[in-house]
């Protein structure tokens, strides 16, 4: 015969199956790690360019999807160096990098760092009515267990909130074209929470932070943090677990992680 002590461990372990079978149940993919993070061209507030400190933080969170901002291929001030290439190499991950503008000599845009199959790949080129820096929505269509995410990366004008309203209403345009598919949308989006971008976004995707992060969620500058301009957006059919902001000198940026699971 089981002791009393005895039966109440066997419960708990039945228990925590249970939990755990729900879970599987409920959801169709396991959780995977997102992060978004504007890597400043690999140089900290330090002045320092070190892609090595990057790669090592984005292997320290376990990150599963990458989006980058601010990144350099073939050009003079990162001595020519192709960076998504690097990163990729030094995380052991797939990647996809678009330009959004020639400069220095290379090119200048987004990128997506990815150990999910990469199935299809989008550069949308938002139609800047001012004559500012091009920006892009990168977009790439990853296969996640079976299943099928749309994931971007994109980095909005700082110059004019006007521009950034246009941006988002072509992401709205993006989303809208795939409505039942899964979507997550990160970035660098230079605006606080009560701007106008904050509230147009918020018609048609999920802010992660405020269904899953802790405190005021702060990501710029990373060595005195008093703004939230880096986010991860989502769809109906992406579920947020948790979100968290890791403190890091890699970037004048700090990047956000946060779990997800899809339906």
């Amino acid at each position: 015969m089981l002791g009393r002590k005895m039966r109440g461990v066997l419960s708990f372990l039945l228990l925590g199956l249970s939990l755990v079978s729900g879970f599987c149940e409920e959801f169709k993919t396991k959780v995977f790690r997102v992060m978004t993070y504007n890597i400043h061209h690999g140089q900290g507030p330090d002045g320092q360019f070190d892609l090595e400190r990057i790669a090592e933080l984005i292997k320290l969170e376990k990150a599963d999807i990458v989006a980058l901002q601010e990144v350099d291929r073939g050009t003079l001030r990162t001595a020519r160096r192709d960076l998504p290439a690097e990163l990729a190499r030094l995380t052991g991950m797939n990647f996809v990098f678009e330009k959004n503008i020639d400069y220095q000599g290379g090119e200048y845009g987004n990128a997506i760092l990815t150990r999910f199959p990469i199935l299809e790949v989008t550069n949308l080129h938002y139609s800047m009515t001012q004559a500012q820096e091009q920006r892009g929505l990168l977009q790439a269509l990853l296969g996640v267990e079976g299943r099928k995410l749309l994931f971007m990366s994109t980095h909005l004008d700082y110059r004019s909130a006007a521009e950034r309203l246009r941006n988002v209403a072509q992401i709205r345009e993006v989303r809208e074209a795939a409505p039942d598919r899964p979507v997550i949308v990160c970035g660098d989006f230079n605006d606080g929470p009560g701007s106008q971008i904050h509230k147009r976004l918020s018609e048609f995707l999920t802010d992660v932070w405020n269904i899953a992060g802790n405190g005021n969620g702060f990501t710029f500058s990373s060595t005195r943090p008093l703004s939230r301009i880096d986010y991860i957006w989502i769809s109906k059919g992406v579920v947020a677990v948790k979100a968290w902001i890791p403190q890091s000198k890699a970037s004048d940026h700090l990047s956000i992680v946060a779990e997800f699971a899809l339906e």
